[in-house]
């Protein structure tokens, strides 16, 4: 499957700008992420980010398990499906570990890039271009910031790659300035 087939699956399931907007940012970071640690399944990382939310929408209280029938019914390969509903082992009833380095991405990001989205907003350019990790730092210690992104998930997600949280957060906002045109395009 690629990003264009899973984009369209995402637009079939989900009508809202943010979803849409979300979908599309996560799949840029992910493919941004590919590029390092599996350059040569960009397009898979890709799909698998636009993919990770597409039940959240219609289902809010069954997310990550009725993405299960609606992935089947479409026919979506096992191992996109497994991987994109990984991201809520923990929180959902997924029965999908984050096992493999690109869903401990996905999981860890999920959260983060709507938190560093919300900052991003606050600043008079309105974009993560000219963002910098203290900014995301200060917000991240403020729990009623963006309060629906959980810090904890992130700093779980850090822990489980094995890195700092100021090396998630920083990398995230890079990852988020290379692809932020693309997602204004496709948002």
């Amino acid at each position: 499957m690629n990003v264009q087939e899973a984009r369209a699956l995402v637009r079939k399931y989900n009508k809202e700008a943010f979803h849409i907007r979300h979908a599309e940012t996560v799949s840029g970071v992910l493919g941004w992420y590919a590029q390092t640690h599996d350059a040569e399944r960009e397009e898979f990382w890709r799909a698998v980010g636009m993919l990770h939310d597409i039940d959240f929408e219609l289902h809010p209280d069954a997310h990550c398990v009725a993405g299960i029938t609606i992935m089947e019914e479409e026919g979506v390969p096992a191992e996109i499906m497994r991987a994109a509903l990984s991201h809520g082992w923990g929180m959902t009833e997924t029965p999908y570990e984050p096992t493999h380095i690109m869903e401990k991405i996905l999981y860890a990001v999920d959260e983060l890039t709507g938190l560093i989205w919300a900052t991003a907003l606050m600043r008079p350019s309105k974009s993560t271009q000219d963002l910098e990790f203290s900014s995301v730092k200060k917000k991240f210690k403020d729990k009623k910031f963006a309060a629906g992104c959980s810090r904890d998930v992130i700093s779980k997600g850090a822990e489980m790659l094995g890195w700092t949280l100021e090396e998630l957060i920083s990398q995230t906002i890079l990852a988020m300035r290379a692809c932020e045109a693309e997602v204004d395009a496709h948002a």
